[in-house]
């Protein structure tokens, strides 16, 4: 489905998540100072806030591309659509069937990993009716389960990843112009970009090997993909809003160590993995 309203809501939880385990940490307070001053509270609401602002870039992204689709939509009720017209409306019609289940993808384990960060920061508080974060967890697990789960969003994103979607839009952002503090985090994005093309690649020829392979991997894929895309759409804002800049280096670095693992786990997999997984699910 195209619909985004449910988007919007795990956008919202997101946000609130993130200013209860801020106002929390700003008032609580240890060792004669308010935990906010420590490391390691301090790393993990920047690391909510670099999440948050991600996947609202992405689902501004997608937004765009569903509306532009729609209104194509609209005045072909109207009128016959010119050729450019036309081209244009595919143009935006794969973009949005590509972005659409990966911003719900990203949306939604965002939700819970933001939920699941503010109780951590609550400490035992967290858990009590007290605080509403109790209840954003509650809501936050749902998130990726009721309107398809995660699993089901990457099977409706695949596709983008193997017909070349992702790659040709990420070469679009790619060629893009940004600040010059965003210059090491697009250069990063870039060497990224080759990674995930070598990766795709590898996937491509094993799935031609073994059935399967591809599946095995679309996860590992299309997170990929979205971690590249979230930076550079972070990397534009930033060149925008100074708002962002901070938030899209810290989201670079989180990303760097998901692309790596992604595609350490990927290159040294092979089609006998396929079997070995089945197996091992079946065998209890």
């Amino acid at each position: 489905s195209r619909g985004l309203g449910d988007v919007y809501k795990r956008q919202g939880l997101c946000e609130a998540a993130y200013r209860e385990a801020l106002k929390y940490a700003r008032e609580r307070e240890q060792f004669g100072k308010p935990i906010i001053q420590f490391a390691a509270v301090s790393e993990m609401l920047s690391n909510m806030k670099a999440k948050l602002q991600g996947a609202r870039a992405l689902l501004y992204e997608t937004a765009r591309f569903v509306e532009v689709y729609k209104q194509y939509m609209h005045i072909s009720h109207e009128r016959s659509l010119e050729a450019e017209e036309r081209q244009e409306m595919k143009f935006y019609n794969r973009l949005a069937d590509g972005f659409t289940p990966l911003v719900k993808l990203f949306s939604s384990e965002y939700a819970n990993q933001l939920a699941y960060d503010a109780i951590q920061i609550h400490g035992g508080s967290g858990f009590m009716k007290d605080y509403p974060c109790e209840r954003l967890y509650r809501d936050a697990r749902i998130m990726n389960i009721y309107e398809g789960t995660s699993q089901l969003q990457v099977v409706a994103a695949i596709n983008a990843v193997t017909k070349g979607t992702f790659l040709e839009q990420i070469e679009r952002y790619a060629a893009g112009e940004y600040s010059e503090a965003m210059q090491p985090v697009v250069a990063r994005a870039a060497e990224w970009t080759a990674k995930f093309r070598e990766m795709v690649a590898h996937v491509e020829a094993g799935d031609k090997e073994c059935a399967g392979f591809k599946d095995f991997h679309a996860r590992r894929l299309v997170e990929t993909a979205g971690h590249i895309i979230i930076t550079y759409l972070l990397a534009r804002q930033a060149g925008e809003s100074e708002d962002y800049v901070a938030s899209a280096r810290i989201f670079s670095k989180l990303a760097a160590g998901k692309v790596a693992e992604a595609y350490g786990y990927v290159m040294a997999s092979t089609t006998e993995d396929v079997a070995l997984f089945r197996a091992a699910g079946e065998q209890d």
